[in-house]
């Protein structure tokens, strides 16, 4: 008889290199099975064609997890100019094919011009996005009707390259809800030829500007050997707040805050955006978490998060250690 999993709890989180070809749900459901873990959750969905960072958080980190959905991203893809697809990559059924033009990289880049900074945009209608409580994909594939929202996405850099033929080489860095699918169709219909993904891979997402990536097979050759091993792959959660405003507490601040009580902000605490870029401000802004900021106590561990108000630290979000005496 297959023994039973038994989980255990666990805090920290995981910088997955997702493989292509698995849902972002798939990969989270291997990884919390692989480390036992209790409680776990991702930061962003990939397509299933996508490979590339996934930060994957457990146990507490899964407070900050809603934090890490909203940052700053960049990806690498590949477009395949002339033809059209009903996912807008390569995963979806052909819908048009159209003779590609004579273009030079001048050309395509006043294309892509347009694309950059504030833009609307509209979701492919085989997205996550939900609409009465279902994701828009569950219904396109019922065959129903679906009209994809638009909505304003950032869109800090988009560029060219290199080319191949009819494939493009694009880099893209952009804000939280940017759908590089639809950067792509929507480059297509500009230069009159249609296109469509063929390869899309997350390079970061802030703060893990250079990240550590961990694939499957690397995790499960630790978990083999031994299970410290496999955990020390872990980071911590302060390194998933590492661009956020920090405030550090005295002892007996430290224990009222803990304790989900207001505190006096200390002298000369920065201001809650200071140390961030205008771009991650602005995604954090559109989450409704531009305001909080990272409370430190006494040897330097975390308690949680809070926001500024009136000159004091209202806790919002508190670790579940907040309120145990500092070691």
């Amino acid at each position: 008889m297959k023994s039973r999993t038994r989980f255990r709890r666990l805090d920290g989180i995981l910088l997955l290199d997702k493989p292509s070809g698995m849902s972002s749900n798939q990969a989270l459901q291997r990884v919390r099975l692989l480390f036992r873990a209790e409680k776990a959750g991702h930061t962003g969905s990939l397509d299933p064609l996508a490979t590339g960072l996934l930060p994957v958080c457990f146990g507490e980190a899964t407070k900050i997890a809603g934090l890490l959905l909203g940052a700053h991203k960049a990806y690498e893809t590949t477009a395949r100019l002339g033809l059209t697809t009903d996912t807008d990559d390569a995963d979806g059924v052909a819908l048009r094919g159209r003779p590609v033009p004579a273009l030079d990289d001048a050309t395509i880049d006043a294309a892509m011009s347009s694309l950059r900074g504030r833009i609307r945009q509209r979701a492919p209608i085989y997205s996550a996005l939900k609409q009465g409580g279902e994701p828009l994909y569950a219904r396109a594939r019922r065959g129903e009707a679906v009209e994809a929202p638009e909505r304003d996405v950032d869109v800090a850099s988009f560029q060219l390259t290199g080319r191949d033929g009819d494939e493009l080489r694009l880099s893209v860095e952009c804000g939280s809800g940017t759908y590089v699918r639809s950067l792509v169709r929507d480059l297509g219909e500009s230069l009159g030829c249609g296109a469509h993904v063929t390869s899309l891979r997350r390079l970061w997402v802030d703060p893990f500007r250079t990240p550590r990536m961990w694939t499957l097979d690397a995790l499960q050759a630790l978990a083999a050997a031994d299970e410290a091993a496999l955990d020390a792959s872990l980071i911590s959660i302060e390194d998933g707040l590492a661009h956020r405003v920090r405030v550090d507490l005295d002892a007996e601040a430290s224990r009222r805050f803990g304790y989900g009580q207001s505190v006096a902000l200390p002298a000369g605490a920065a201001a809650p955006v200071a140390n961030r870029s205008d771009a991650a401000a602005s995604s954090a802004a559109s989450h409704g978490d531009a305001d909080l900021v990272v409370v430190a106590g006494t040897g330097a561990r975390v308690l949680g998060l809070a926001t500024i108000d009136g000159g004091r630290l209202r806790p919002q979000r508190l670790f579940s250690w907040a309120s145990e005496p500092a070691a």
